[in-house]
């Protein structure tokens, strides 16, 4: 979110500041008291049916290995000096997983290392544990994220806000081929969480968005992104008949924000809309194909994994729709399962003026519901499975990339 700013040296400001060198607006203040009310809940997970289920996520070996992810992860640690990856380096169990925003760098802390901050070969790096996490296609909408933020310095000439390389990159636990661990990229319009168990994945949560959603000038310029999550969102409502339509509708204003956005873990949202089975085939073909678009951001074969999951609850799928419907106006919807739950929405201004919400900035969130986000609940199973002692007490060890200079305690909350 923007605002008000003080303009400092961002580069120079630590990740955890403990005082601003700046008054809070009154709306800042409310995203700062949103963000410590939503992290000072223990984490259970998105639900819709009232409570997280369990056992919807049994560990299962999977066909598609991740060596190369792997290896990205050993490599980034490996480019930084000791001081970087002390920076770098959380537990498994940090919650700094959960610390992640959308807000402009200077209103929350951030954990983790700034590519600002690193040489040409150490972005590098950095940017292979997304290229190894993702598919070409979500690798390709992430970059552009980052660059079309690059482009918002172009427009409103504010560098202490605005950069491709304000994103901040964090490991958590030891990068292993059978022991959890994880990584996160958090900044403005690009969020990924990647947990890894083996060869199990989890991309949750995941936000990106940008304003501008094109570069019509800059040396960006033609970048342009959530074409076809705006395109293919906006034929399944096409493909209703307007008594559909009406069912799908929930609502006519938008919301401001996505509602399972940072610090909305356990957000609770009830199945409205339409359901799957109440579609049309046509219906039903367009909202597979929606939902194979936002799955398609994950790298290949646990993509088709995680399709066979969300496939299984199709049946028990909601599409939801708030907003207008003609060729133009904004618009927000939604999908929701017991496996995934997808959001779309058009924002209001930030970067340009404009105090109601257009297709110009376009958020759009992933995450799994019932406590699989993070990974929580494979680590959970991990724990339950290997890390008891003789009484069956659970019990774990905090590890991290760099247990003899780090130990949980001193990890950044």
């Amino acid at each position: 979110m923007a605002g008000e700013t003080a303009h400092f040296g961002l580069r120079n400001w630590p990740a955890a500041p403990a005082i601003r060198p700046f008054e809070l607006t009154p709306r800042q203040e409310k995203l700062v008291d949103m963000a410590q009310a939503g992290l000072a809940e223990p984490f259970r997970g998105i639900s819709c049916t009232g409570s997280v289920a369990q056992g919807l996520f049994p560990p299962a070996a999977a066909d598609a290995s991740l060596p190369q992810l792997l290896d990205a992860a050993r490599a980034f640690l490996t480019s930084l000096d000791a001081a970087q990856r002390r920076a770098a380096c959380l537990a498994i169990d940090d919650e700094a997983w959960r610390q992640w925003s959308n807000f402009h760098p200077w209103l929350m802390p951030r954990s983790g290392i700034c590519l600002a901050d690193l040489g040409h070969d150490q972005r590098k790096a950095a940017l292979a544990l997304l290229r190894e996490t993702m598919s070409a296609t979500g690798y390709q909408t992430a970059r552009d994220v980052m660059r079309l933020n690059e482009h918002a310095l172009e427009i409103t000439g504010k560098p202490e806000e605005y950069s491709e390389w304000y994103y901040w990159v964090s490991i958590f636990g030891t990068p292993s081929p059978n022991e959890p661990w994880g990584w996160q990229i958090d900044g403005h319009h690009l969020n990924v969480n990647c947990f890894v168990l083996g060869d199990q994945l989890v991309m949750t949560p995941i936000l990106m968005g940008s304003e501008p959603v094109l570069a019509r000038f800059g040396k960006h310029k033609g970048t342009r992104v959530f074409a076809a999550e705006e395109e293919q969102g906006h034929a399944l409502m096409s493909a209703l008949s307007a008594e559909a339509r009406q069912l799908a509708t929930i609502g006519t204003e938008l919301p401001w924000e996505v509602f399972a956005g940072a610090f909305n873990d356990n957000r609770h949202i009830e199945p409205r809309g339409i359901r799957y089975t109440d579609l049309p085939q046509e219906g039903r073909e367009r909202l597979e194909g929606l939902l194979a678009t936002y799955i398609g951001q994950i790298r290949p074969g646990h993509a088709e994994l995680r399709w066979a999951e969300v496939k299984h609850h199709l049946d028990n799928t909601h599409f939801a729709w708030i907003g207008p419907f003609d060729d133009t106006s904004a618009f927000y919807y939604r999908i929701l399962s017991p496996a995934i739950l997808v959001e779309f929405d058009h924002q209001p201004g930030i970067v340009f003026d404009n105090n109601t919400p257009s297709r110009d900035h376009i958020h759009t969130l992933v995450r799994t519901p019932n406590g699989k986000d993070y990974g929580k609940d494979l680590l959970r199973q991990h724990y339950l499975q290997w890390h008891t002692d003789d009484h069956g007490t659970h019990t774990h060890s905090h590890s991290t990339a760099e247990p003899a200079d780090r130990s949980a305690a001193e990890a950044p909350k």
